[in-house]
């Protein structure tokens, strides 16, 4: 019988976004974006906990607020994954036994009992089935996954945009390559009509590591990759760890771009009205 996995959801954020700065404390029908997310993620019934992974004191105090616990990182981390990983053990720590030591021995094995959902500060209207989706697929599968993601069917108008993250999946359903470009391309065929030929999946964005996976993340080479799509999961790919899928109804909106925050709040208008 397999040991029951314990899920912690992470949610980085740091203000500095290069696109749109403080896009995490812009107001979504009047409350910031950051609290949308926690809230949100709050909903779902499979983690144990919900923090916020940042470095700045500002979203501290505004999780703070809220009741949710706050762990601060450095703030060079250079990606979601990163900032988590740097502080994997205290995320542990959030429903450990005060009055139990773990030793080093036994660190490892502990790990392998947690899965770190990663839900970005940018995803307002995160669905947490999805999240309990993600925690039933890391149970019920034989081996337990090393990371996990969710994908969906991209429509037609989709598959050429650049701000949509696009997957590239195997027969077995683990992602190939993740790319802002269209995957696969489809050759001798118009662009706009590459839908009518081949399946295009685009990435929810939020993973789920084991433990032990996602603190090894300080360990794995330099990935070229990543640095040019400027996509943090090509660095596991590149060390060889495979992403498994599991499949999703609808999108999960991402907020990178002023025209993506605008179409949040439209969003936000219409569940109010």
């Amino acid at each position: 019988m397999k040991t029951p996995i314990r899920t912690i959801v992470a949610i980085p954020a740091r203000l500095k976004s290069s696109r749109l700065p403080n896009k995490v404390l812009a107001k979504i029908g009047g409350k910031p974006m950051l609290q949308h997310v926690l809230e949100r993620c709050s909903l779902a019934t499979k983690p144990i906990a919900v923090a916020l992974c940042t470095d700045d004191e500002n979203l501290i105090a505004l999780a703070n607020s809220l009741g949710f616990p706050a762990l601060i990182t450095s703030p060079e981390c250079q990606s979601g994954s990163e900032r988590i990983a740097s502080i994997t053990k205290q995320l542990l720590k959030l429903h450990a036994d005060p009055n139990k030591t773990i030793d080093a021995e036994d660190l490892d094995s502990e790990l392998k009992r947690y899965l770190i959902i990663n839900v970005q500060g940018d995803q307002p209207f995160i669905d947490p089935h999805i999240i309990d989706t993600m925690a039933k697929e890391f149970s019920n599968r034989n081996p337990t996954p090393d990371v996990l993601t969710p994908v969906y069917k991209l429509g037609a108008n989709k598959i050429h945009n650049p701000n949509i993250v696009k997957t590239l999946l195997a027969n077995d359903g683990h992602a190939i390559y993740f790319s802002r470009s269209a995957l696969p391309y489809v050759r001798g065929v118009a662009p706009e009509n590459w839908h009518e030929h081949s399946d295009f999946w685009g990435h929810v964005g939020i993973y789920g590591y084991r433990a032990d996976i996602l603190s090894k993340w300080s360990t794995l080479p330099y990935s070229p990759l990543e640095h040019k799509e400027k996509l943090e999961q090509l660095r596991l790919i590149e060390a060889g760890i495979k992403i498994g899928t599991f499949k999703v109804e609808g999108e999960s909106l991402s907020v990178d771009t002023a025209e993506q925050l605008e179409q949040a709040r439209e969003i936000a208008k219409q569940i109010q009205s």
